[in-house]
């Protein structure tokens, strides 16, 4: 009898175990407060990834002008060039 009272207690505790270590999971799931700042429609997107490729290549412009040249890139000198070019241009850091 001490035998099937022993199981059945530690059946209980096993339950209870992981009862306790489920709730924290369903929690961290949940998103309520989670922001949806991601554009939601295809077009949206679209528009979203054609204007950062506007900046992008608006900055590329900036740091040519300013005496960067990507295709001439030595790996010793990369920081540097790049990081002068900024300065000059007033972009980024």
């Amino acid at each position: 009898m001490n035998v099937t009272l022993a199981r059945k207690l530690a059946v209980s505790m096993i339950v209870a175990a992981f009862g306790v270590s489920g709730a924290p999971v369903s929690y961290a799931q949940d998103n309520s407060g989670a922001t949806d700042a991601a554009p939601s429609t295809k077009a949206q997107r679209k528009a979203a990834r054609k204007d950062a490729r506007a900046k992008k290549n608006a900055e590329l412009k900036k740091l040519e002008g300013a005496g960067y040249n990507p295709a001439q890139r030595d790996d010793a000198s990369y920081p540097q060039d790049i990081q002068s070019a900024q300065k000059k241009a007033g972009i980024g850091q």
